[in-house]
C-alpha cells in the first residue's frame, strides 16, 4: 500500500495521536477507529478516539468503545481519519485536524476529496479495518483478540456479511486470521449484523411502505422524515440499512433513501448493482463514496429532490 511505510514513520515520531471516524458511524469506521486506538495504545502512544455522534449502541460492546469521545479540546502531534473520503465527513472533528502537526487518511473511497498529509488510500480494498490490519502490521503491532474482533467488524459491515462485489480471496484469508486470535465469529456477526432494535424495525417498515417505484421498476427511492424519528424515538442509524433492503427487491438497479435533517437538509443513501455508478450523482452534489454505495446532502425541496431523482435516473 503506498505511503504504508512514510504513515507508520510518522506514526513512530509521533506521541499524542487522535483518531476519529466519519459523522453517522458504521461498523467499518468504528471498527477501524477501535482497534487502530487499541494497537497504537499497544506501543505507547497517548491515543484519543474521536467521534462527533458517539458509538452506535450495537457497537459498544466492543472493546475501547468506552474511551470514545464526542469532542477534543486539544492539539495533538497527529490526526488519523479512518474511513472517510472528505474532510466534511469528519463533522466537528474536524477541528482537531486543524491544529494537528500532522495528519494521515485511512481510507478506501474511490470518489474522494484528499485533505491529509499522508493518504493511505487503497479503493480495491474491501474495508478500512483491512487497511488498518495492514498499518498496523507495519508497525509490528501484536494484533490481540481484541484488535481482532474490531478489524473483522469492519470487514463483516463493510461487505454486508460478506455478500458484496468488494469481498475477494484475501478477505477470507483475514478474516481466518483474526478467528484464530480468539474471536467468536458467530456471536459477533450476530451483535454487529443480524441484531435489529425495535426502532429500526419500525422505521424500516415505515420506510418500506413509502417505496416509490420509477424506470419500470430500476429505481426505487423512499423518505423517512424527522417526525418519523420523533415518533419512534429511534436515530439515524435505525435506518442504515433500509437502502440496503431497497436495493435488494428483484428488477431495482438504483435505490435511493432521503433521511430528513434538522438544517433543512436531505442526507441522501444510493446504493445500486449491475454496475451502475452512482457515486458520480453523489459526487455532483458534494458527496461521494464507492461506485455501488454513496452519499452525499440536498436542500429538502421538492425541486431539489425532483432534480436529484432525475440525475439518478438517468444513470439507467
Amino acid at each position: 500500500m503506498k505511503g504504508l511505510k512514510k504513515a507508520a514513520s510518522v506514526i513512530s515520531q509521533a506521541k499524542s495521536i487522535a483518531i476519529a471516524c466519519h459523522i453517522n458511524p458504521d461498523g467499518d469506521t468504528i471498527g477501524s477507529l477501535l482497534s487502530l486506538g487499541q494497537g497504537l495504545a499497544s506501543i505507547g502512544k497517548k491515543t484519543f478516539l474521536v467521534s462527533q455522534d458517539g458509538v452506535p449502541k450495537r457497537y459498544r460492546f466492543l472493546s475501547g468503545a468506552g474511551r470514545v469521545v464526542r469532542k477534543l479540546d486539544r492539539k495533538v502531534d497527529l490526526a488519523i481519519s479512518v474511513d472517510c473520503g472528505t474532510k466534511v465527513m469528519l463533522g466537528t472533528a474536524y477541528r482537531v485536524f486543524q491544529n494537528a502537526g500532522s495528519v494521515i487518511e485511512i481510507d478506501h473511497h474511490e470518489f474522494r476529496k484528499p485533505f491529509g498529509d499522508i493518504s493511505l488510500v487503497d479503493p480495491n480494498a474491501a474495508a478500512t479495518g483491512e487497511m488498518v490490519h495492514e498499518l498496523l502490521k507495519e508497525l509490528k503491532v501484536e494484533i490481540t483478540r481484541e484488535i481482532a474482533e474490531g478489524i473483522l467488524t469492519s470487514l463483516i459491515v463493510e461487505t454486508n456479511s460478506f455478500r458484496l462485489p468488494n469481498v475477494n480471496p484475501a478477505v477470507f484469508k483475514l478474516s481466518s486470521e483474526l478467528m484464530k486470535k480468539g474471536v467468536d465469529f458467530h456471536v459477533l456477526t450476530e451483535k454487529v449484523f443480524w441484531t435489529k432494535t425495535r426502532e429500526s424495525v419500525l422505521l424500516s417498515g415505515i420506510c418500506l411502505s413509502r417505496c416509490r417505484f420509477e424506470k419500470k421498476d430500476k429505481l426505487v427511492w423512499s423518505i423517512v422524515r424527522k417526525k418519523d424519528f420523533d415518533r419512534i424515538k429511534g436515530k439515524d442509524e435505525d435506518v442504515d440499512a433500509v437502502a440496503d433492503e431497497m436495493r435488494a427487491i428483484r428488477d431495482v438497479k438504483i435505490a435511493i433513501l432521503f433521511r430528513e435533517k434538522d438544517n433543512g437538509k436531505l442526507r441522501v443513501s444510493l446504493r445500486s448493482k449491475e454496475n451502475v455508478n452512482v457515486a458520480s450523482v453523489a459526487e455532483h452534489y458534494g458527496g461521494g463514496g464507492h461506485s455501488d454505495v454513496a452519499g452525499c446532502v440536498i436542500p429538502n425541496t421538492k425541486k431539489d429532490v425532483q432534480g436529484f431523482l432525475a440525475d439518478a435516473a438517468s444513470l439507467l
